[in-house]
């Protein structure tokens, strides 16, 4: 357990009152968000304070009247959902990395190079950010992605990009690749034939289409077509 000398401190006004607790940041912001993480594991205390620096405890008899209960831990739990919890430095740059590499991973399964319809490597996409000196900021991964590429393009030839696909899977391998297809795109149509063989249309990023057929072909043993039907 992290001691009171090292913990950070959650904060909330309510009422015209500052009410403060010793917290683990890092567990703090993660039952914030509302994962399931143990408020006994949040707290570093369960003592609520006006002045935690100073030691200035609150009074129970305000806590019941400000927050409705005299249980520490459920005051404590409001005071983190609600107020505001500390962000180190670490976690910041934590953050950050994980933000930057799911980035690329929805560039690379989305975007092909238009010369070759194929993806991009990840490392050549980190590159082109790298070179291309792109600054993420606050907004979640996925509402970056159509502003980087714009950047990204004067670097890197690169074209966002769905396919829709035709595919056909012979009637001993269809039950096990119909799961498949589901785990990678939209599937748009199916037709079972007598024989129980599979024709299916599926809309798919561009950027997994050589990971739809490595799968398939090793499900099939390479018994499987797979035909572009249009790009968009």
């Amino acid at each position: 357990m992290v001691g009171i000398d090292k913990a950070d401190i959650a904060k909330l006004r309510k009422e015209g009152k500052n009410f403060e607790i010793f917290v683990v940041s890092e567990k703090a912001v993660q039952f914030k968000a509302g994962k399931p993480v143990n408020i006994q594991d949040v707290v570093v205390t369960e003592e609520i304070f006006y002045d935690a620096k100073k030691g200035t405890r609150a009074s129970e008899h305000e806590l019941k009247k400000i927050f409705g209960t005299d249980n520490k831990l459920e005051v404590c739990a409001i005071i983190i959902k609600e107020g505001h919890v500390p962000v180190t430095a670490e976690m910041m740059k934590n953050e950050v990395e994980q933000k930057h590499k799911l980035i690329v991973n929805i560039i690379h399964r989305n975007a092909v190079d238009p010369s070759t319809g194929k993806p991009h490597p990840a490392t050549r996409i980190e590159n082109a950010m790298h070179e291309a000196k792109v600054k993420l900021d606050s907004r979640p991964a996925e509402q970056q992605v159509a502003d980087i590429i714009k950047q990204l393009r004067n670097i890197l030839p690169i074209k966002y990009e769905t396919r829709e696909l035709l595919i056909v899977i012979p009637a001993q391998y269809a039950a096990k690749a119909f799961g498949t297809l589901k785990q990678f795109g939209k599937l748009l149509a199916e037709k079972w034939g007598d024989n129980g063989s599979l024709n299916a249309t599926l809309e798919i990023p561009a950027g997994m289409q050589e990971d739809l057929e490595l799968a398939l072909n090793n499900l099939t043993k390479g018994n499987v077509d797979i035909q572009v039907l249009r790009s968009k």
